[in-house]
């Protein structure tokens, strides 16, 4: 099936991307695995003229964004974002208005339609960076929560919060992270910044799953536990094989990312199912606000 796969890219001058989160077997056949902006970022950059996005309907519109000459496939179209889902275009832009229209940051985890009416984008990496270049004193945050609630604790701004979260990292709790270090005294504690505050609060880092990897590589200590999804074990653990990586909970296990098998890529390639596009004004609306974040 791999062998397939590798063909099919190669007559179709593809590139097949991979979030950190995706099932082992999908990384290991993957051009490129990582952060979800990055990819597309990358991707943009290259010459293929199909990229093929494992991972989540969002990522795939933002790949479509940055790269609307090339053609962009989700190999499998079920494959959603609840978080992303907790906001609306409608409902954003009356808040907005409901608030004086003070600036927008969304989170790169969200729909092409939300981010054409939003000001700027961020990610979990650079939120602190995008949020302190806004010149205002109050801007409205969406869609996690617990990320708008850490860029407010590590700025000067007042940031309004959205009521939408990932179910996966807000479900970690100072029980779970205490019981972790119980299990594992020896390893430091990196919480993704999607995590609730409280648990932010015990850790001795806050990281992207990128940063994470980046984060274990650069230390000098040996053992980590992790704060994010369960997939992120398995990229961080090839990169490092001496060093000890657990999860801080078992429960952090994100069913979307996991929807994508080998069967779906080889069969995306194949056919060309699972195309994902986005109308040209929306589009266009939507790179502004990922623009301002990639040039910053």
């Amino acid at each position: 099936m791999k062998d397939r796969i590798r063909q099919l890219a190669k007559e179709k001058n593809a590139i097949i991307l991979a979030h950190n989160y995706q099932p082992p077997e999908i990384q290991d056949i993957a051009d490129l695995c990582g952060d979800s902006l990055e990819l597309s970022i990358k991707a943009s950059k290259t010459k293929a003229d199909l990229i093929v996005f494992c991972g989540v309907h969002f990522m795939a519109e933002t790949a479509f964004i940055l790269s609307p000459e090339k053609t962009v496939l989700l190999p499998n179209t079920d494959a959603g974002c609840p978080m992303a889902d907790m906001v609306e275009p409608i409902a954003l832009t009356a808040r907005k208005k409901e608030l004086g229209n003070i600036p927008v940051v969304t989170y790169v985890n969200s729909s092409a339609a939300v981010k054409a009416v939003s000001d700027i984008c961020c990610t979990s990496a650079n939120v602190i960076k995008v949020v302190s270049s806004i010149n205002a004193d109050e801007i409205l945050m969406t869609p996690d929560r617990n990320l708008a609630q850490y860029a407010a604790a590590n700025t000067s701004k007042k940031i309004y919060l959205w009521d939408g979260y990932c179910p996966f990292h807000n479900t970690l709790s100072e029980q779970d992270v205490h019981q972790a270090r119980k299990e594992h005294p020896e390893a430091l504690f990196i919480a993704h910044p999607e995590c609730p505050p409280e648990v932010l609060a015990l850790a001795d880092s806050i990281q992207s799953t990128s940063g994470m990897i980046k984060f274990a590589g650069e230390s000098d200590r040996n053992s980590f536990i992790l704060g994010t999804e369960t997939g992120l074990l398995y990229p961080i653990s090839k990169a490092y094989p001496n060093k000890k990586f657990y999860p801080a909970s078992e429960k952090m296990y994100c069913t979307d990312m996991k929807k994508i098998t080998l069967n779906n890529l080889a069969d995306s390639l194949e056919n060309l199912t699972g195309k994902i596009t986005v109308p040209e004004d929306i589009r266009k609306a939507a790179l502004g606000s990922v623009q301002k974040m990639i040039n910053l």
